[in-house]
C-alpha cells in the first residue's frame, strides 16, 4: 500500500490510496483536477472515493470524478442526501475495499455528524484517515455535532493502536502546535513537534502521517487532563472532561 498526499485548495489534502495492484482509493476527492493528475503520475486505477463527510471543500470533485471514472462512492449513511455522487452508504463497522487493502468505516461525529473515518491495517502499517474530526495536532470545529460528540469520537480513534498514522484533511498543522505550546509550554513534545513541522514545510512537505501516539504527546483535544493546560484555561482539577474539552475548543475557536 502506497498513500500519497494530494495538495488541493488552499491547505486541503486529499489522498490517493494505492494498492499493490496499482488499484487506488481518493479519500476526500476536493477538487478533480489535482487529484486526476495524481492518479496519471502514480499509474494508479482508481476505483472509488472515500469521502469523510460531505462539505464542499472535500467532495468539491465527486461528481466529475466519478462520472469520469465509473468511481463507487463512499460516504456516512446519514449524508445520503448532503454527499454528491454517494452509492454506497456506511456505518461504523462496515469495510470497504481497494485491491488488497480493507478499510474499516468508523462514524466519528463532531465536526459534522455524518464524518466517518476509514482505518486501514495491513499488517504491516496502519493509517487512519480523519477528515476534519482528528488535525495533526487539533481538531475540527463543531459545526453541527456537539462537544460531547466530539469528545466521545476522538476516544473512540484513540483505541485504535498508537502507531497508526494519522492523515487529515488540512495543513493546519504548524498553527495547531501553536495553541499547543500556548497551553503547555513546559511540554517539551510540543515543541519538538514544532521544529519537525517547520522543518518539513520549508522543504515544501506536508506534515501529516504523525502517529496516535505522537498526537497523545501534543494534542491538546487529545490531552484535557493535562495539569498544565488547566492551569492555562483556569479549569479546575475536577472539571469533567468533556467540559475540558469544550472549554479548549473555545479557547482555539478565539486564539490568534
Amino acid at each position: 500500500m502506497r498513500i500519497v498526499p494530494v495538495s488541493c485548495l488552499t491547505d486541503n489534502y486529499a489522498y490517493l490510496v494505492v494498492a499493490e495492484t496499482g488499484e487506488a482509493a481518493i479519500v476526500d476527492a476536493s477538487e478533480a483536477g489535482p487529484v486526476r493528475e495524481a492518479i496519471h503520475r502514480e499509474g494508479a486505477r482508481a476505483r472509488a472515493i472515500w469521502s469523510t463527510h460531505h462539505h464542499w471543500d472535500h467532495v468539491g470533485g465527486n461528481e466529475e470524478l466519478a462520472r469520469e471514472m465509473a468511481l463507487e462512492v463512499v460516504g456516512h449513511a446519514s449524508d445520503v442526501r448532503r454527499l454528491p455522487a454517494i452509492s454506497r452508504a456506511v456505518d461504523t463497522g462496515d469495510a470497504v475495499r481497494v485491491g488488497e487493502v480493507v478499510a474499516t468505516c468508523i462514524h466519528i461525529p463532531g465536526h459534522t455528524l455524518g464524518a466517518v473515518g476509514y482505518f486501514v491495517d495491513t499488517g504491516r502499517e496502519r493509517a487512519i484517515f480523519t477528515g476534519d474530526t482528528l488535525f495533526c495536532a487539533g481538531c475540527g470545529r463543531l459545526f453541527e455535532g456537539t462537544a460531547a460528540e466530539m469528545h466521545a469520537s476522538l476516544s473512540r480513534l484513540l483505541e485504535l493502536p498508537g502507531d497508526t498514522r494519522v492523515y487529515c484533511g488540512h495543513e493546519y498543522t504548524e498553527s495547531n502546535l501553536r495553541f499547543a505550546a500556548h497551553l503547555e509550554p513546559s511540554n517539551t513534545d510540543v515543541e519538538h513537534a514544532r521544529r519537525r513541522a517547520a522543518k518539513l514545510r520549508g522543504e515544501g512537505k506536508p506534515t501529516v502521517g504523525t502517529t496516535l501516539d505522537e498526537e497523545r504527546r501534543v494534542n491538546p483535544f487529545l490531552r484535557v487532563r493535562a495539569p498544565e493546560l488547566r492551569a492555562t484555561l483556569g479549569i479546575a482539577p475536577g472539571v469533567d472532561d468533556v467540559s475540558a474539552f469544550s472549554a479548549i475548543r473555545g479557547a482555539k475557536d478565539s486564539f490568534r
